[in-house]
């Protein structure tokens, strides 16, 4: 395994003109972030060595070089996801990557489904913890030394920090930013009613298919993590309505201003 990501992240540093600390994935609807940046250079998923190649409407599958405000970044646009059939290993591959260019901060966003009462559609929410409902963990099987220790202390997996300066801006900025603990399951059916009370009733604010797999392997390589629910649909499991992908994709666009402005501010000021 340890080759292979080593092949990767080489293929990768002679193919980008930069040394980026800072990563970003980009989530349903989000592609349009990389407009913001000055791109150097862009690989398609297919070209890297191993690479695992997104499969899912919305997901470009493209990684991006270049700066923001003057800083070196690579954006991941489309991500990989267990209910495409992907092993936990090879959703988390690019993170691996990643932390092997010397990535030291890593941003993530998704599209999820609000659980809180409070939340509207359009929402963006800061991720605070999460609960790993997926039936598998990315850390599973035998520990590889060189990317981690076997057992990662999980007690802050969303840098305290990072999460601080987040509230910062978005109240500088004026932007009305949510706060909540993320839930993952496996997908890809979207939740019953059921389901959705259950997981309101054990904490959960909100709910999506990914993020938890790469923010878990983020920590077990010390990479430092924030990371941004874009809420897509209100789940009210008294009065549940009908969600399609193209509807998450619509509104996720729509909440996007709001999060390319925090997460351009807070590269400018790392």
């Amino acid at each position: 395994m340890l080759n292979l990501i080593q092949e990767a992240a080489d293929f990768i540093r002679s193919a980008i003109s930069l040394q980026p600390e800072v990563a970003i994935v980009l989530g349903s609807g989000l592609g349009n972030l990389t407009s913001d940046m000055e791109v150097k250079e862009v690989i398609r998923y297919q070209g890297i060595p191993h690479f695992p190649v997104s499969t899912v409407e919305g997901h470009e599958g493209k990684l991006f070089c270049g700066t923001f405000s003057g800083k070196p970044v690579l954006v991941m646009s489309g991500r990989f996801h267990y209910y495409e059939g992907y092993s936990m290993k090879e959703v988390t591959f690019p993170v691996r990557v990643m932390q092997r260019l010397g990535i030291r901060f890593l941003f993530l966003s998704n599209a999820a489904g609000g659980l809180n009462p409070s939340f509207k559609m359009g929402d963006v929410m800061l991720i605070t913890d999460h609960i790993n409902y997926f039936p598998e963990n990315p850390l599973r099987g035998k520990n590889i030394p060189e990317l981690g220790e076997r057992f990662p202390d999980m007690s802050e997996p969303y840098d305290k920090q990072l999460r601080a300066l987040v509230l910062q801006i978005s109240a500088e900025k004026g932007i009305s930013l949510r706060q909540g603990v993320y839930l993952g399951t496996s997908g890809p059916s979207y939740e019953t009613p059921a389901e959705t009370r259950f997981f309101r009733t054990i904490g959960a604010d909100a709910v999506g298919m990914s993020t938890i797999p790469e923010v878990i392997a983020a920590r077990h390589g010390g990479t430092r993590v924030a990371a941004f629910s874009v809420i897509t649909n209100c789940n009210n499991p008294d009065n549940m309505l009908q969600t399609s992908h193209s509807e998450v994709q619509r509104v996720a666009r729509q909440a996007e201003t709001d999060l390319r402005s925090i997460i351009y501010e807070l590269i400018k000021r790392l």
